[in-house]
């Protein structure tokens, strides 16, 4: 019996903001990794910065971010508003502290929970704010949470905005390297979700100036498409649609408020099944769900009031609502769809033909394989009953005496040799 274990006020204990997370990374940052894979946890420490910049963008203040990786050092400038200057020490070192509770400052943004840049802050042997504004700056410097140093300028020159530097600690990030191809690719999802926004990282310029057209523009090359992309806006919501001449799954780019929802959620759902309501009522035709979205390749975006993800990495949506006076998730992708696609297909014959000869396609190749795979079932059934090179294995003993010593007796054969043909 298993001796019974101490348990008393000893074992009740209490972390502050920063040991609670560098306890338990993970629930904020997902899995450490050395960098070595597009979701190690050093990029999402640059995706929390980066999101803080994006949000500005989004509020209409500064229409450039610029990033420099160097070996381990990142630094994160922007030229939005500025944190408010007294505040600066507070929202990157007290928990559930920041401006974004307050929707007449932040309405559509991604983090709410005043969590990502604590995350990096206390995950960082090294971490340095910055703000300016009203021609005045405000600094802090921080290890591993702690505040070594804060400085205050009553008059300065420098442009309004706000710079953030950190260095992962090593400590909790073994032997890590960022990698430039997964933070470009990082980059590139927040130009194409917000044209006219320019990224400069490490001196090169990153620009997009038709949205998601652009993303599946890189994603799937010209002559792998079935048709022009579709591309459809509206408010707080924007698609991009094709289908792939060689490829027969299913792809999908989702985002919300500008974050890549890479395990998809509640808008992604919506999609997959706005798109098959649409094409069916749009052809008359009850085809397959599986039909219609073979092969497709495709992304969406929508903004949300106050979006509910399902961790802290914010990688699913789990929002019902659009938010505000706004009707579910999915009523307003489907609606959407339901006009917006409607017309462009009645608008662009060429585009609807391909498209139907597409699903047409898939219905035959389904129905092909569904015969062959009946047909080879009977021949392998057919096959058991009739295999010559399978013997009998049961064996009747007359002998009494031999029956009381032997109950049953199996012979395993495997081919001519094993059966000694």
């Amino acid at each position: 019996m298993a001796q019974e274990t101490q348990y008393n006020e000893d074992n009740i204990r209490s972390l502050d903001w920063k040991e609670h997370i560098r306890m338990r990374p993970g629930m904020y940052i997902g899995k450490l990794g050395d960098g070595s894979s597009a979701d190690d946890g050093i990029y999402i420490l640059v995706k929390e910065v980066l999101d803080n910049c994006i949000d500005e963008f989004v509020m209409g203040a500064g229409k450039t971010i610029e990033i420099s990786i160097q070996g381990e050092k990142v630094i994160v400038r922007d030229y939005g508003r500025g944190i408010p200057l007294g505040k600066v020490v507070d929202v990157v070192s007290k928990m559930n502290t920041g401006g974004k509770y307050d929707s007449r400052a932040f309405k559509k943004s991604v983090g709410l929970n005043g969590v990502g840049t604590k995350a990096v802050n206390a995950l960082s042997n090294y971490f340095r704010v910055e703000s300016t504004r009203d021609g005045k700056s405000a600094s802090a410097e921080f290890e591993r949470g702690e505040l070594t140093n804060q400085d205050l300028l009553d008059e300065t020159s420098r442009r309004r905005g706000t710079k953030v530097s950190f260095v992962p600690d090593s400590e909790i990030f073994k032997n890590f390297k960022f990698r430039s191809e997964y933070v470009e690719r990082l980059i590139k999802n927040y130009v194409y979700l917000n044209p006219g926004l320019t990224i400069v990282f490490n001196g090169e310029k990153f620009f997009s100036e038709n949205g998601l057209k652009d993303l599946l523009s890189e994603s799937i090359a010209e002559g792998d498409r079935l048709y022009d992309i579709i591309h459809l806006k509206g408010e707080d919501i924007e698609v991009a649609i094709t289908h792939s001449k060689t490829q027969y799954s299913e792809e999908y780019h989702s985002f919300v408020n500008g974050q890549h929802t890479t395990q998809g959620g509640t808008h992604q759902a919506a999609f997959r099944e706005s798109i098959v309501r649409t094409i069916r009522e749009f052809y008359g035709k009850n085809y397959e769900a599986s039909d219609i979205r073979k092969s497709i390749v495709s992304a969406i975006s929508i903004k949300v009031m106050e979006p509910v993800f399902e961790s802290q990495t914010k990688t699913k949506l789990g929002s019902t609502d659009m938010g505000g006076d706004l009707p579910t998730v999915r009523t307003y992708i489907n609606d959407f769809l339901k006009t917006a696609l409607d017309n462009f297909l009645h608008k662009n014959p060429p585009v609807a033909d391909a498209l139907q000869r597409k699903i047409l396609q898939a219905e035959r190749e389904r129905k092909d394989l569904s015969g062959i795979r009946k047909l080879a079932k009977e021949r392998a059934k057919k096959a058991s009953l009739h295999n010559k090179k399978l013997r009998d294995c049961r064996i009747h003993l007359t002998d009494s005496k031999k029956a009381r010593n032997l109950e049953t007796t199996l012979f395993i054969t495997e081919g001519d040799s094993a059966s000694g043909s």
